[in-house]
């Protein structure tokens, strides 16, 4: 009987295989990543949304003792020029008799600038005291109509139904006269 090799068994034929493998597992690899990309890149936020992640305002024309609201995240910030008078009157205050006990220097970076989100932390309205002729409560500073909220100078619940001061955002000053939200 003739004895013949077989084919299977050629050192030729498994290296062909290995590389098909390999092959159809790179390709497989690479069609599973293309279709899988748009469904991760879709979670990204959009440019819209990162536009408003961050606010950049010009201090220039704000004179001492004006109030402005600018917009970050959806929320109303705060921005009050304070006059010498508005921090005395923060720095005046014993810490130990505030429900929610904070320094004026705690809250502030410059003490003529006070920044803080405008929305009263007992149930998310938006406190008046922000143009002239609003009422500021019996502290001087901001008054919640919806429950009667009074925050001082520093925005920091002095009486009412508010559990917590007025949220101080991220911030910093990039100049004197720029501050940057975010």
């Amino acid at each position: 009987m003739a004895h013949s090799a077989s084919p299977t068994h050629s050192g030729d034929g498994e290296t062909r295989r290995d590389f098909l493998y390999l092959a159809a597992a790179g390709f497989g690899a690479l069609g599973t990543a293309v279709a899988v990309w748009p469904l991760i890149d879709s979670m990204n936020p959009s440019a819209e949304v990162l536009a408003l992640s961050s606010t950049e305002v010009d201090l220039a024309p704000i004179e001492v003792g004006q109030r402005i609201t600018v917009v970050w995240r959806g929320k109303p910030i705060f921005i009050d020029r304070r006059s010498q008078e508005a921090i005395d009157a923060a720095r005046a205050v014993s810490v130990e008799d505030l429900p929610d006990p904070q320094a004026d220097e705690d809250r502030v970076q410059k003490a003529e600038w006070l920044v803080m989100i405008g929305i009263c932390t007992h149930l998310g309205c938006i406190p008046k005291g922000q143009t002239a002729g609003d009422p500021r409560g019996e502290f001087g500073g901001w008054f919640c109509p919806c429950h009667g909220s009074h925050y001082d100078t520093a925005g920091r619940i002095r009486k009412g139904p508010a559990p917590k001061n007025l949220f101080i955002p991220p911030y910093e000053f990039t100049a004197d006269t720029a501050l940057f939200i975010g």
